[in-house]
């Protein structure tokens, strides 16, 4: 047996295991999934999954002059400038989808969707404003964290090598329907919700387990590193709102290994050598960003971290040169 055969054998034997020793606590992350499936995650992402895929199809291949500007800078190729739209209002992972529809399409080559892959998936306003809109004592601080989330996202663009090949995406070869948009849709949600309820139920045992031992300031860090939603839900935990500012920006910028998985499931065909490393970086300005807009901030909701920024400051100045000598 391979190596990585046998370990793949060994974890889900050790999984099924826990589960038949465990099954109450593994039922308990199971319904737990499922419930912020259908009361969150279907509601706010469904919707946009239909329409992204009838607005890609509608608009690739139409340069759109108004969002050029922003594409040039990024290096977006002309004729998908539709994918930006879609980046900023469709939420993880519609854009994802949206570029593996481009790809499967034959409209952008292999070395564009993975470049594309690393800044135009990301939070949708839906998600910020309808989970994060009631943690903060002023409204505006949740429109300053959106706008930080999609700047520091065309920053990574900006930063990216840019492809040598600036042809233009050629016209779609049929017009999309609403039934192909929803059966894609149905598709791609199941993927999602799959992965949610899987992330969950282990989020359950390591909570049990480990989690329940730690601080809570860490207790929510390592939640929000590993699902996004969960971990944006247990931030009013933390008094400081300050802090809480910092947490939420470097979770959307993030977004959890379990958006990455998501990620990686619509995705298919198109290498992630770049979404990582473009997603650290996003993190990192993001933070960088947030530590400086706390300054309008009330002083006591202000929170104090040079130890932060100076790592953020050192990751981002690493993962620029990274990019810059890749190729």
């Amino acid at each position: 047996m391979k190596r990585g055969n046998f370990h793949i054998a060994l974890f889900s034997a050790t999984g099924m295991l826990v589960l038949i020793l465990d099954g109450k606590t593994a039922l308990h992350g199971a319904i737990t999934g499922m419930d912020l499936c259908i009361r969150t995650l279907i509601p706010s992402l469904f919707p946009f999954f239909v329409l992204s895929i009838l607005l890609t199809g509608a608009l690739s291949g139409q340069p759109l002059k108004w969002l050029q500007p922003i594409g040039t800078i990024t290096g977006i190729p002309k004729g998908a400038e539709s994918l930006l739209a879609v980046s900023i209002l469709g939420g993880y992972p519609v854009g994802a989808q949206s570029i593996s529809l481009l790809h499967q399409q034959g409209q952008i080559d292999s070395s564009q969707a993975m470049r594309l892959l690393a800044f135009c998936n990301n939070a949708g306003p839906a998600f910020i404003f309808g989970v994060l809109g009631t943690m903060f004592t002023d409204r505006k601080t949740v429109w300053l964290l959106w706008f930080i989330h999609i700047f520091s996202a065309f920053f990574v663009g900006a930063v990216l090598p840019k492809n040598q090949t600036t042809e233009i995406v050629q016209p779609i070869i049929r017009q999309i329907r609403i039934t192909d948009a929803l059966a894609q849709a149905l598709k791609t949600m199941s993927l999602v919700c799959g992965w949610v309820i899987c992330i969950k139920i282990i989020l359950v045992f390591t909570e049990l387990w480990f989690l329940r031992f730690l601080p809570a300031s860490m207790q929510i860090a390592i939640s929000g590193i590993t699902e996004l939603s969960n971990g944006c839900l247990r931030l009013p935990e933390l008094e400081c709102e300050g802090l809480r500012f910092l947490n939420a920006s470097f979770f959307l910028s993030f977004g959890g290994l379990c958006v990455t998985l998501q990620t990686a499931s619509v995705a298919e065909g198109i290498s992630m050598k770049f979404y990582f490393p473009g997603k650290m970086l996003q993190c990192c300005i993001s933070i960088l960003l947030s530590c400086v807009f706390q300054f309008s901030f009330p002083p006591a909701s202000r929170c104090n971290c040079p130890g932060v920024v100076l790592l953020s400051a050192s990751a981002a100045i690493f993962l620029i040169s990274f990019f810059r000598y890749s190729k």
